[in-house]
This record gives C-alpha cells, sequence and structure tokens, in this order.
C-alpha cells in the first residue's frame, strides 16, 4: 500500500428518507478541523436514491466536494448495497480518513467496509486529533508525524485508549453523536458535486425489506434537551425519579440519568449520559445524586451551566459545577420545585 496515494479527509453523510442526519453535520466540523491540520479537502459521501438535491446542505456545513452514489438499490439503507458503495467509493478515491457516525447504521457500515478496504477501524470515537505515533518518542523507533490519533473509552469505559493507523489507509473511525461541534453554516455555499456510481448487483446477500414500520418516541432525545435534570444512583429509588420530573417538569426540561440508574434497571438506556451512553450539551444541567465519576462527567462537561447536587461535599461532580449544594436532595429539589412554581406564577 503506497500511503502517499491517499488524500483528504472524508465524511459519510448519513441520510435516512432523504434527510441529512444531524450526525453528519457534525463529522464535517471535525473533518474541517482535521484536513486543517492536514493542509487538504474535506469530501462528504452521500448514498441513497435521489439524494443529489441534499449535497447543498453539505456544502453550508464545510463540505468542500460532495460524491453522491445514487441508485434505487440505496433507498432504505441495507448493509450490502450500502457497504459496496461506500468501499466502492474508498477504493476510488482513495481518501487518507474517512469518517462515519456511530449510530444503528454507523456501526452496522463501519466495520464492513473497513474489513472491505483492508484497513483498521476505532469505534466509537470522542476525540480525534492530528499528532505524532506513538504519542512520544521511543528510542530505534521511528515517530510518524501527521497521524488521526482516534480517542475512544475502553474497558466499559474505565480507562481512555488512544488508536493510530499508521501502516494502512485509510483511517477510519465511528464518532459518537453529539461529541464533535457543527460549524455556523455558510448560507448560500452550493456543493461542488462528483457523481459516481459502481453498479449494484443484487444477488442472496441483498436483504428484501418487507416492510418498514415506525415508532414514535414517547420522550424527548436527551441530546436535544436544552434543560437536562439528571439523577444518579444516590437518588435511591426508581420512585424517587419523581421530584426529578417534577423538577423538569416545571423547567421545561427533559430527565436523564447515570450508568448506575440504567445498569439498577431504573431507567432505560436511552436516558444515559456519559461515555457508555450519550453526550449532551444542553443550557442547564442539573446532576442531582451523582458522584461525578469520569465516564459520566466525560459526556456533560460542555454543558452551558452545570448545578449539582449532592449530600457528599467531596463528590468528584463539583469539581465541574458551576453551582453546588451539599444537602439531602430529598429536601432540596422539591424546594426548589416549589421556589420555581411560585416564581413562574409571579410573572404571569
Amino acid at each position: 500500500m503506497n500511503l502517499e496515494e491517499y488524500k483528504g479527509v472524508y465524511v459519510f453523510a448519513q441520510q435516512v428518507d432523504n434527510e441529512i442526519s444531524s450526525i453528519a453535520f457534525e463529522l464535517l466540523g471535525k473533518a474541517k478541523d482535521l484536513a486543517k491540520d492536514l493542509s487538504t479537502d474535506v469530501t462528504a459521501v452521500l448514498i441513497g436514491s435521489g439524494v443529489k438535491g441534499l449535497a447543498d446542505q453539505l456544502a453550508e456545513y464545510g463540505a468542500d466536494k460532495v460524491i453522491v452514489v445514487d441508485d434505487p438499490e440505496l433507498k432504505d439503507y441495507r448493509t450490502e448495497p450500502y457497504a459496496h458503495a461506500l468501499a466502492s467509493v474508498i477504493n476510488k478515491y482513495k481518501p487518507e480518513i474517512m469518517l462515519v457516525g456511530a449510530t444503528a447504521i454507523g456501526r452496522d457500515l463501519g466495520p464492513r467496509v473497513s474489513a472491505r478496504v483492508a484497513t483498521g477501524l476505532t469505534a466509537d470515537c470522542t476525540v480525534l486529533e492530528i499528532g505524532d505515533f506513538p504519542l512520544q518518542a521511543v528510542p530505534g523507533q521511528e515517530q510518524l508525524h501527521n497521524q488521526l490519533l482516534m480517542t475512544r473509552p475502553a474497558f466499559g469505559g474505565n480507562t481512555i485508549a488512544t488508536i493510530a493507523c499508521p501502516y494502512n489507509r485509510p483511517q477510519m473511525a465511528t464518532v459518537r453523536a453529539g461529541v464533535m461541534q457543527k460549524i455556523e453554516p455558510i448560507k448560500g455555499a452550493k456543493a461542488n458535486v462528483e457523481e459516481y456510481n459502481p453498479g449494484f448487483t443484487p444477488d442472496n446477500k441483498y436483504v428484501e425489506i418487507m416492510d418498514i414500520v415506525k415508532s414514535v418516541a414517547e420522550t424527548v432525545d436527551i441530546m436535544d434537551a436544552k434543560i437536562l435534570v439528571s439523577g444518579g444512583r444516590g437518588v435511591g429509588s426508581p420512585e424517587n425519579f419523581k421530584i426529578l420530573e417534577d423538577l423538569a417538569e416545571v423547567l421545561g426540561g427533559t430527565v436523564s440519568c447515570s450508568r448506575a440508574v440504567v445498569d439498577s434497571g431504573w431507567k432505560p438506556k436511552d436516558l444515559q449520559v456519559g461515555q457508555t451512553g450519550k453526550t449532551v450539551r444542553p443550557n442547564v444541567y442539573f446532576a442531582i445524586g451523582i458522584s461525578g465519576a469520569i465516564q459520566h462527567v466525560a459526556g456533560m462537561e460542555e454543558s452551558d451551566i452545570i448545578i449539582a447536587i449532592n449530600k457528599d461535599a467531596d463528590a468528584p461532580i463539583f469539581d465541574v459545577a458551576d453551582y453546588g449544594v451539599v444537602g439531602d436532595l430529598n429536601k432540596i429539589v422539591p424546594k426548589l420545585t416549589e421556589a420555581l412554581k411560585a416564581e413562574i406564577a409571579a410573572a404571569k
């Protein structure tokens, strides 16, 4: 493999029902940073049927070029045709870096594509940067520059691993939603579009979709919430979450939780914040009965305002909190809720 042939930072621009997923815009924002460090360009790969009209949106969020693979076989996501499409793009255009969102689709697609193009894949990354490998110079070993350093939680979130792929290309990573920042859209940007179709021949590996049934979510996605009231093991019981729900209702917010709560079966995984849950950036984040382990903090430390309530004055959560209250949450939270209700009523 001639590594010098591989140039550019590529992003798989996931779309569902001809609507680009938010993760694609987040990845383009990070791709711009990486491309700047490497003095190269950003290319979005848009796969689907009748999707060419979406290309300008990708240009608005930072894509210098958009490669469109458009075919009726790509109307709905299926592993085989999508893997064939993306692997064919990689083999033809030879990107140095290929980023895929760690969504349900991306987690299925990324590993299959990396195997087809004979490269490694670092899954569920939370940090991406350009640097040297090894990180520290080792006597007698060449230190390679301008490598993609991919950081991800390992061993259930108990440690952080930084991984490189120095001898194969592209350097591939799936990236968790919510950890990268979109750029401010460039209004009126027009995409430089290149159409490419490797050809699709359905065979017995092509899944036949008989029906698509869409479920309606009963709760707001915590990644979209502006105010989160998050509870940990210190809340005490699933029934005790009622006082957090009351506070969230008054504030127009959403309840979320720590991993310990999910592991205890008190709340569903969709509400978990942290390295092994979701990364959130609300305007206000209440950490109630949460100790502040590094795995949880990594998922919420970018919140605009963090308010911690915990009976342990030495809890690590107070190190990242903007405001902290030491005391019994069973007394503090209901009083806070009542005070807020009174303030809102007075304002009306």
